[in-house]
């Protein structure tokens, strides 16, 4: 099966159109490189375009229907956005999902050090990254502190044109005999990816009666100049940074690519390039018969965990309160709300590289210009069969003695009934749970496999699938 390369087909207005949304991205993932950036920036846009609170909605008592635009957010990393569609919520939505948040190095908590006369920030890396990669770019400083005081300070240096900006250092080549014949995944150790901040003292002279800060000055002074730097421009000090959220990443912006200037490059387009083009699909769209959704959120990178990640309730308490609103209120009517979805996860796919050609299947590679990329898991037939399936995280040790452990995924065949002593997927108010599931008199028990905790007794049990498999990472 040959696919043409799209730039064929496109017509003198289609191209015109498409440099204009390549050059908003460039915009895009340029001025927003970290999640709280990226979050920002998204509500602004869709703002612009009519979306308005949720939680503004739910304070003033008012309905959603047919057109109404809502927009819900959690801490400033992950944002829904809402289009109520001309089809009652029951019908289903339909949902795009991408992340925001992108590999990169975060500064600890007491991370300012000195060493022979260099001023440092200790780091540790965040989301899958090649760490020597890192010792050869330019970099950024961006976040947030929040103050002793209890205001909250945005950091930006490294991006502007009069800034400075930092790196973490390497060996020459001549020096690196030792460190060139390790592995590539060990030539640079990730516990090594400080970043150099300053080699300039502050010149100290203390007196007999100097106070420990003056003290603590004189034995380390090029820290002690970077920290005065740092009170000069943004009025931290140093304790201020166990408050703090700052990430390392790449300086500089992003920027067309070849001398047709076909493709981009830059920092921080897994995912965001999915989630930008998400976000404009989202906002393009005037009257969806289905309520339309876009889920942007944080913690794909590590796992998807945390209050900011989908392993927590955001989504589903987002998608109650819309229900509520259009008049939905009953746990069952929720459920059937998400049963009848559909959901487009998108994440970025390696595309085919011909100078790494060996690695690639070149039959199902993606390819650069020939559309969108679809992947699927292929998972034998002997498990699942010919119906339809889905794979789960598990969170929590009710399964352990059943073998399904927490941070297992579990294979799930999709049905809506089951046998007595099956493993089923089932919908319990307010998130899915994974049991063993038996029907009595009046009741459903749900049986943990786990001697410490008790069955769940319900009458009202929403059956998604039978639990076939589980997958689990062995490192």
């Amino acid at each position: 099966m040959e696919r043409k390369n799209a730039w064929e087909g496109y017509s003198a207005d289609q191209l015109e159109e498409l440099d204009g949304l390549a050059s908003r991205y460039i915009d895009y993932i340029s001025d927003n490189k970290t999640e709280r950036r990226c979050f920002a920036a998204a509500v602004k846009q869709a703002e612009a375009a009519g979306y308005e609170p949720l939680e503004n909605v739910v304070r003033e008592g008012r309905t959603l229907e047919a057109g109404s635009k809502v927009w819900a957010g959690v801490h400033g990393k992950s944002l829904i956005l809402a289009h109520i569609g001309t089809e009652p919520l029951e019908a289903g939505l339909n949902i795009l999902g991408a992340h925001i948040d992108s590999p990169r190095l975060d500064l600890k908590q007491n991370p300012v050090y000195e060493n022979n006369g260099f001023a440092f920030l200790d780091t540790h890396y965040y989301g899958g990254i090649k760490h020597y990669q890192w010792v050869t770019l330019p970099l950024a400083l961006h976040g947030v502190v929040a103050k002793t005081d209890g205001t909250v300070v945005d950091v930006n240096v490294g991006d502007d044109a009069g800034d400075p900006v930092f790196c973490v250092t390497d060996l020459l080549p001549h020096l690196g005999n030792q460190q060139m014949a390790k592995k590539g995944s060990e030539v640079v150790e990730g516990e090594n990816l400080d970043v150099l901040i300053g080699n300039r003292p502050l010149k100290v002279e203390p007196a007999d009666d100097a106070s420990d800060e003056e003290k603590a000055a004189a034995k380390e002074p090029v820290k002690a100049f970077a920290l005065k730097l740092l009170e000069e421009k943004y009025g931290i000090a140093e304790e201020d940074f166990l408050s703090a959220e700052i990430e390392v990443v790449p300086a500089g912006r992003a920027r067309e690519l070849g001398f047709d200037r076909s493709m981009v490059i830059g920092y921080g387009q897994d995912d965001r390039v999915c989630a930008y083009t998400s976000l404009e699909a989202q906002l393009a769209i005037e009257t969806p018969k289905k309520t339309a959704v876009t889920v942007l959120v944080d913690k794909e990178e590590i796992g998807s965990v945390g209050a900011t990640g989908m392993g927590s309730l955001f989504f589903e308490n987002t998608i109650a309160e819309i229900a509520a609103l259009t008049g939905l209120e009953s746990p069952l009517a929720l459920r059937r709300v998400l049963a009848a979805s559909r959901m487009l996860s998108s994440d970025v796919s390696a595309g085919f590289d011909p100078a790494y050609a060996s690695v690639f299947e070149t039959k199902n590679a993606a390819y650069l210009g020939k559309g969108l990329v679809f992947n699927t898991l292929q998972l034998p037939t002997e498990i699942v069969g010919d119906s339809a399936s889905f794979i789960l995280a598990v969170h929590g040790e009710s399964m352990i003695e059943a073998g399904i452990n927490d941070g297992d995924y579990v294979v799930v065949k999709e049905q809506q009934v089951a046998r007595n002593g099956e493993i089923i997927v089932a919908l319990i108010d307010d998130g899915a749970t994974v049991k063993r599931f038996f029907k009595e008199k009046d009741h459903f028990r749900l049986q943990p496999e786990n001697s410490t905790m008790d069955p769940i007794i319900t009458r009202d049990c929403a059956i998604v699938g039978k639990v076939v498999a589980v997958l689990r990472r062995v490192y």
